[in-house]
């Protein structure tokens, strides 16, 4: 597509998560012209809409960044691999496709804690429940009206029935819904899938929207600067098919390019450290010492076990499995092609002292190894566990001034006694689930690096040869009012005018599960920000905490 003009009221960085919920309800008044950049592709690619592709997408050098950290030195050294989504919908177009919203007092947290009242939950579920469309359908908690399509787990497998009978078994809980009444326990899980599709945020949200002719989508475009005039976001500068351009905004900048690229584009722009800054030769427009700091994730552990009965959806690694599966999915759009694998997990409190939900379990009926750099599908059951709200806290740094260098990543991952402590927990906690009568049936032996772990010190040997990460960096641009907050609770950055930032880098404190809808979430209320509209009326929905439950 091209340019229609040089001058638009709004101007969008990033055509991901929140970027297509943006440009959706920026563009509903056609007074408004709006501009949509995204570095990547359409989102043409068919796998990414059949939901098992997401192995092949997710790995898919065309839509990916390729983000690796530098040395994290809890974890051996390691390099880990963060995938973040370089294509039109983001991340959303390329993940498991888990929708979690978080429990409730996150967002309290972010009220009292940040002093950010306006982001108590109360006035974020009715933003959650406006943009769903949920299979469930309408009550307190969900709604069936809105454009993003959620449909409950429904992919049969005894495994899945297996793991919701064991946590039971082992005291850690039931849900019948996570994001309603009850958000702890084991359950099936919610996915962003409509009629056995991905339903991502390009494919909900921007594709309605293009329609409009006050949109415009240029796909395949490097944003280099943010330009000033003064202390005012004037305009973008941009590479497109080999040339570059600048364009302005009448009204406001959005910056929504995630917990990575926001914050460099930022730093390359003259926002953030001064001191950083002055070290790559970048002339400061505003010092914002926290652009890049404060960033967080959810550090992930995979067990797996052998299973014993050929239940396991591992006969897809062949080919003719592979291909019916694929000519089940084009004629019925369901069958295990249909499916986004980790269709089961939990929320649950793995000690004493916590006092809501720690730590996450995705179930998968499956097992994967490594064969010559290829993955291989084996006869297996795969309980991935994430630290919920680790203390390591890490940061983004640029590497250069040149905006085709990649920044430097350090998310010092169990970096801190408490998280080793808690991962710990969380791995005696899931392998309790699995021992649980409910799997004796399928139960065989741990086939990963914590096979033979017993004391804590073996455990944790294995978390450090183990520990990734679940694709949910945040908190890079945080919200508040102190020196190191970048935005204010309205999310315009601090020092500069007509700037925004609008994506999950804003969030405070990670959200305690995955950050899809949260982040889908932030963009709906951020519009209304934008356009000066009034916030929806708070939801003060009743929710089971410990034992306020009847």
């Amino acid at each position: 597509m091209k340019l229609k003009a040089y001058t638009y009221d709004y101007i969008i960085v990033g055509a991901g998560s929140a970027g297509c919920v943006l440009a959706n309800k920026l563009s509903e008044d056609p007074n408004n012209s709006v501009l949509l950049l995204e570095a990547g592709p359409m989102d043409r690619n068919l796998l990414i809409h059949i939901p098992a592709g997401v192995y092949d997408v997710y790995n898919n050098p065309k839509l990916n960044w390729n983000y690796k950290t530098e040395c994290e030195a809890a974890l051996n050294q390691r390099h880990i691999d963060i995938p973040r989504g370089r294509v039109v919908g983001g991340s959303s177009s390329i993940n498991s496709m888990v929708y979690m919203r978080g429990h409730p007092l996150d967002y309290d947290r972010w009220a009292k804690e940040f002093k950010l009242p306006e982001w108590a939950f109360a006035r974020c579920l009715p933003y959650f429940r406006n943009g769903e469309n949920s299979d469930r359908g309408a009550d307190e908690w969900r709604g069936d009206q809105g454009l993003l399509g959620v449909s409950k787990g429904s992919f049969n497998n005894p495994l899945y029935d297996a793991f919701i009978e064991a946590g039971q078994q082992a005291g850690q809980g039931y849900s019948d819904d996570l994001n309603g009444y009850k958000p702890e326990g084991v359950a099936r899980l919610d996915a962003t899938k409509k009629n056995g599709r991905r339903c991502s945020a390009a494919v909900a949200f921007l594709r309605p929207a293009l329609k409009r002719d006050n949109l415009t989508l240029i796909t395949n475009a490097m944003v280099k600067q943010i330009l000033f005039d003064g202390r005012r976001a004037s305009g973008i500068r941009f590479e497109f098919n080999g040339a570059q351009h600048d364009v302005s905004n009448h009204k406001e900048i959005v910056l929504s390019g995630g917990a990575v690229n926001t914050p460099q584009l930022m730093m390359l722009s003259g926002l953030g450290p001064a001191q950083h800054l002055q070290c790559h030769q970048i002339d400061i427009v505003a010092d914002l010492p926290g652009v890049g700091q404060n960033l967080q994730d959810h550090p992930t552990v995979h067990i797996q076990y052998a299973c014993k009965e050929p239940v396991s959806i591992h006969a897809l690694a062949q080919p003719h499995h592979k291909a019916m599966a694929g000519i089940r999915w084009a004629m019925r759009k369901d069958g295990v092609a249909a499916s986004s694998i980790w269709e089961a997990g939990g929320l649950i409190r793995a000690n004493e002292h916590a006092t809501y939900p720690n730590v996450q379990y995705h179930f998968g009926p499956i097992g994967t190894s490594s064969q010559n750099g290829k993955l291989k599908l084996e006869q297996a059951f795969t309980v991935c566990i994430d630290q919920l709200r680790p203390s390591s806290v890490g940061s983004i740094e640029l590497k250069s001034a040149n905006p085709l260098d990649k920044p430097a990543l350090h998310f010092n991952y169990m970096s801190t006694e408490r998280d080793r402590k808690e991962m710990i927990e969380g791995v005696r906690a899931a392998q309790d689930l699995v021992r649980q009568k409910a799997f004796d049936p399928y139960r065989g032996n741990p086939i990963d690096a914590m096979r033979g772990a017993q004391s804590n010190a073996e455990i944790l040997d294995a978390i450090r040869t183990m520990t990734d990460t679940d694709y949910h960096p945040c908190g890079t641009c945080r919200m508040g009012i102190d020196s190191m907050a970048v935005v204010d609770e309205q999310l315009r950055v601090h020092g500069v005018d007509a700037l925004r930032v609008v994506d999950a880098s804003v969030m405070p404190q990670v959200i305690s599960a995955n950050l899809n809808a949260p982040t889908q979430m932030i963009a709906a209320r951020a519009a209304d920000f934008i356009l000066g509209r009034e916030q929806r009326t708070p939801i003060h929905a009743r929710y089971h905490f410990n034992d306020n439950e009847s």
